[in-house]
């Protein structure tokens, strides 16, 4: 950890100013909800593999004979008492370490600093839960029980994939326009791109918005302009308002989100010369409409 510290302190602890700005919540009862919900759906989610581990395990030549003679004897025939030399213990302890730490650390953390839990922040245990469980010593891992394991997964993958689509467009067609994560931010990077090279023939540079906009612009455009936040209090360091002034930019305001009036104030301050446009993109899932997304664009050309 110490190279890390110094790096934080080098950069004057920016990574912490931006995730107390982000990431920080002034309601304890809205914390506890979070963390709550945390703990559960990582728990669910973790609860499908490990069940399906188990069943690979249980997978044996003639498992059905088994099954009506010693149902039980399908899973415990897996686990041993005795000694089992393919387990070090020591790197099984550290294992076993980081994996408490990394499963109980961060709601407790939540809990006592009063930050906005994200689920997605326990992705770290779909990597350490499986190798955590391989560790116990009295666990008898076959061979082919990873084939088997390998199998299920491949099978499973492919059927979502194959199902992907209808999955989109029976959740557009039960909830219209409430899955905005379905918004059609790609469409809307590709045409600002082509608005701009029309109008200054050069590169795109700068994009003015809040992260959930700004960001997928960023991804999605062939230019892939350098996201630039109004008003956060810390730097990524990719961009700044006098580079963005110098390039030129182009502001977007999402119309549904209730920071609009700060958006505007921004956009009225430093684009006071700017296009302004107004864009709306909606997507289209096997026919059912997907959520329709209307923008307040300003286009600020390059300096003289």
């Amino acid at each position: 950890m110490i190279p890390h510290l110094v790096w934080l302190k080098q950069v004057d602890f920016v990574p912490l100013t931006y995730a107390g700005d982000v990431y920080g919540l002034s309601s304890r009862a809205q914390s506890i909800q979070l963390v709550l919900g945390y703990v559960g759906h990582n728990l669910a989610l973790l609860a499908v593999p490990v069940a399906l581990a188990a069943l690979a395990l249980a997978w044996t030549p003639r498992w059905w004979t088994t099954l009506a003679r010693q149902p039980l004897a399908l899973f415990t025939r897996a686990w041993s008492r005795g000694a089992n030399a393919s387990v070090n213990a020591s790197q099984a302890l550290n294992v076993w370490i980081i994996q408490i730490v990394v499963a109980v650390g961060p709601p407790l953390g939540g809990l006592i600093f009063t930050v906005y839990m994200k689920t997605d922040w326990g992705i770290s245990l779909f990597f350490l839960t499986p190798l955590a469980l391989v560790a116990i010593p009295s666990l008898r891992l076959r061979k082919m029980a990873l084939f088997y394991i390998a199998a299920i997964w491949l099978v499973i993958t492919l059927a979502v994939l194959a199902a992907s689509p209808t999955i989109a467009a029976r959740e557009m067609a039960a909830n219209p326009n409430g899955a905005s994560g379905y918004g059609a931010r790609s469409e809307l990077a590709r045409e600002l791109t082509e608005a701009w090279r029309t109008r200054f023939h050069t590169r795109w540079a700068v994009v003015a918005g809040t992260t959930e906009i700004g960001e997928p612009i960023t991804f999605y455009s062939p230019d892939h302009p350098a996201p630039f936040t109004p008003g956060e209090i810390w730097s990524s360091g990719l961009t700044s308002l006098e580079e963005a002034k110098r390039l030129g930019f182009i502001g977007v305001c999402d119309t549904s989100d209730n920071r609009l009036p700060v958006c505007e104030a921004w956009m009225a301050a430093n684009a006071d010369n700017a296009e302004r446009l107004a864009i709306t993109t909606q997507r289209f899932f096997h026919g059912h409409p997907g959520p329709a997304n209307s923008w307040k664009v300003y286009i600020v050309p390059p300096s003289k």
